[in-house]
């Protein structure tokens, strides 16, 4: 993994964390218990803190990133999918980002919420609990139900096991 120390700030990754080589984590970022950092990306804690808390992932491809003195705060168990954007924005615990969806400053989305793909949260937004947000701009779509949140939650856990699986069995081939 490439590790950089920014103004005095370096990144710190909980041992039972996987991240991934290629991902690249910036200044002042901190990676939770069981978290699955995938290949290619980018978490800059160079305005402002970017946190992934405990069973988080973050796929292929994302960005978190935040405007200066501002946050990026990933809840316990979100789930950021390939490709996606979140910008100083704070995810509640159990939270999902869809593939390729943007998620703007001061946008909180609330517990158990999924943003769909290629959705965009607009700044300053509060997403409540529980809903599924769609479209460009983002609306709520609609109530999730109780199985669609235990789905999510379970795929969750596919990732806190990759994680476990990586740090364990990946092997670079040369």
């Amino acid at each position: 993994m490439a590790l950089f120390e920014f103004n005095g700030k370096r990144p710190r990754v909980d041992p039972s964390a996987y991240v991934h080589p290629s991902a690249v984590l910036i200044g002042d970022v901190t990676i939770g218990a069981c978290c699955y950092i995938a290949p290619f990306a980018s978490l800059r804690g160079d305005f402002g803190a970017v946190v992934v808390e405990r069973g988080s992932n973050v796929q292929d491809g994302c960005v978190l990133h935040t405007g200066v003195d501002n946050h990026c705060w990933l809840g316990v168990d979100s789930h950021v999918g390939h490709g996606a954007i979140v910008h100083g924005a704070t995810l509640e615990p159990n939270t999902m980002i869809g593939m390729h969806a943007v998620v703007m400053d001061g946008v909180v989305v609330g517990e158990a919420s999924i943003v769909a793909a290629c959705a965009f949260v607009r700044k300053d937004w509060r997403v409540p609990p529980r809903v599924l947000v769609a479209g460009v701009p983002g609306r709520v779509a609609r109530l999730l139900s109780d199985e669609e949140i235990r789905a999510k939650s379970s795929g969750t856990r596919v990732y806190q096991q990759l994680a476990a699986d990586c740090l364990r069995t990946l092997r670079e081939v040369v």
